[in-house]
């Protein structure tokens, strides 16, 4: 990561509420086409989410504790604050002196972007400017959130904006928290009624969703030079497991998540 940082445009994509098995499962089944042409072997690495909420986890993340690989470490980590015996900080990981990730790209030189997407990023009161606040340019409108049907198209145009404003030497750290997933994702499945609520069946059809426009985003992270992309579930969710609904919890599918990183190449 110290010769990827400076040199490359870096893309964190987190696909909020994302579960695991319906990522694993989607994929193998090539219902992820766009997706899957990037993923490492065409397939999602298991990990663990470093908190069980979205403000939790993305706390973590922007401190360089991204999603922990599930099998035994420790693990070196891409990122990493200069901690005195830190036992997952090794040669390759990038190591910032700033309190976060974000402020530590910015001091590399990088412009860093945020477009928000769940409440945590809505900046409609003191929490949901937190997160938002800790970039240099942040964007959230009612169409990114999770009531709309369409909030992935409307993040993807947003970042389309974002890299087409940008001079052509300045280097990019955009994160983009895509809301799809999240409840309500009923409407994402055709004959699905608000009545009928979320079920394991529409937070695959969101996840296909994100899919069908997915290639936008990358194209575009991927239009001035290469791109260095991690794309992840900040936790995943239940739907009545074993008697659960919802997340903020402690149960497997809350805990585990799909993860992978990726370099795109220029696109022109």
């Amino acid at each position: 990561m110290n010769e990827v940082v400076g040199r490359d445009d870096l893309l964190l994509l987190t696909l909020d509420t994302l579960r695991h098995d319906v990522a694993v499962e989607l994929a193998a089944a090539g219902r992820l086409p766009n997706l899957a042409r990037h993923l490492p072997g065409g397939v999602w690495e298991e990990r663990h989410a470093p908190g069980s909420f979205t403000y939790a986890s993305h706390q973590a993340m922007f401190a360089g504790f991204l999603p922990t690989p599930a099998r035994p470490g420790p693990h070196p980590r891409l990122f990493a604050a200069r901690f005195a015996g830190s036992e997952t900080t090794a040669g390759r990981t990038y190591v910032f002196e700033t309190p976060d990730l974000v402020s530590g790209l910015a001091a590399a030189g990088y412009r860093t972007v945020c477009i928000g997407g769940v409440g945590f990023f809505n900046k409609q009161g003191a929490l949901g400017d937190v997160l938002p606040g800790m970039f240099q340019e942040s964007h959230w409108e009612p169409e990114f959130g999770v009531a709309s049907p369409t909030s992935f198209e409307a993040q993807v145009e947003r970042a389309e904006q974002v890299v087409a404003a940008l001079p052509a030497e300045q280097r990019l750290f955009l994160f983009l928290n895509a809301s799809a997933l999240h409840q309500p994702n009923w409407f994402h499945l055709p004959g699905a009624t608000a009545g009928a609520g979320d079920t394991r069946a529409t937070h695959a059809a969101a996840l296909e969703y994100i899919d069908r426009h997915i290639g936008r985003l990358l194209t575009a992270m991927s239009s001035r030079r290469r791109c260095f992309a991690i794309v992840c579930s900040d936790h995943g969710t239940t739907y009545g497991d074993d008697g659960y609904t919802g997340h903020r919890l402690a149960h497997q599918a809350v805990w585990t998540v799909p993860y992978a990183h990726f370099f795109l190449e220029p696109s022109a």
